[in-house]
């Protein structure tokens, strides 16, 4: 499968929407974190995800974005969107085991990077194709279980796996930086054996080339994000993690989303 720009694109803008709509559900949802990512989550459901294929939603919080490309793809029902996290929902605040297109409940942070490699492993052994894909945020890199697994990964030549850090330098209420320092990100994949790629996480062609190119090794794409990217009066704020959107600023939001289409 190969990526595309212009399908991404304008998958972006649609998921964007779904994500902003949840978010003005009763129960709120992690929308800084979901639309720092959409744009990485297009290109993979825009073209370039094959049936081989296999995703991993590490940084778990970030289901509304990861729900609204299963409903864009037809992978679940889009009306089930407007029930995001209410009771008796199957859309949980993070992925739950047997929702179509999730392969793994995800959620508690350092766990996904792991689970990725070993579907890779068994890729490897069995002869499967197809590549695994593990979006990370930055935040959870300070979990010691990735570094373990990006360690097994290279060790093991895991050419088939792509580890995608979602670098929007914001976590749950500080600058990454200020928690723990994760600078410099290129030279700490470099030194555990990754081919590392850093992008802009919101050009879609980019994006496109970085998942897409193989490698003689594990590929890790640092993706440059905003927190909140898309919605001005949340973007790059710590305030953007966890929102429930009342309905003047669910309009303003869709009116911020509208304008940008039109450009």
């Amino acid at each position: 499968m190969s990526a595309h720009p212009e399908r991404a694109a304008a998958l972006a803008r649609r998921l964007r929407r779904d994500v902003v709509e949840m978010a003005a559900g009763p129960q709120g949802a992690h929308l800084g974190g979901s639309l720092s990512c959409v744009d990485v989550l297009a290109v993979l459901y825009g073209g370039l995800l094959g049936d081989q294929d296999t995703f991993v939603l590490s940084k778990g919080h970030a289901a509304p974005a990861l729900y609204a490309a299963l409903a864009a793809t037809g992978r679940i029902d889009r009306a089930e969107l407007s029930r995001y996290a209410e009771p008796g929902s199957r859309l949980f605040g993070h992925p739950p085991r047997g929702l179509p297109g999730v392969e793994f409940p995800t959620g508690s942070l350092g766990h996904g990077l792991s689970l990725a490699a070993g579907v890779a492993l068994a890729g490897q052994l069995t002869g499967a194709g197809g590549r695994t894909y593990a979006l990370l945020g930055d935040g959870e890199l300070q979990e010691g279980s990735v570094w373990e697994a990006a360690l097994f990964a290279a060790s093991r030549r895991l050419t088939s796996l792509v580890a995608v850090v979602d670098r929007n330098g914001l976590q749950l209420a500080r600058p990454t930086e200020e928690a723990a320092g994760a600078e410099s990100l290129e030279a700490r994949f470099t030194a555990f054996g990754w081919q590392v790629r850093a992008v802009d996480g919101h050009d879609h062609a980019a994006l496109g080339a970085a998942l897409g190119d193989p490698a003689d090794r594990p590929v890790a794409v640092l993706a440059r994000t905003v927190k909140g990217h898309g919605v001005p009066f949340l973007q790059g704020r710590v305030a953007s993690h966890y929102v429930r959107l009342r309905p003047d600023l669910l309009k303003r939001a869709l009116a911020a989303l509208d304008a940008q289409e039109r450009r």
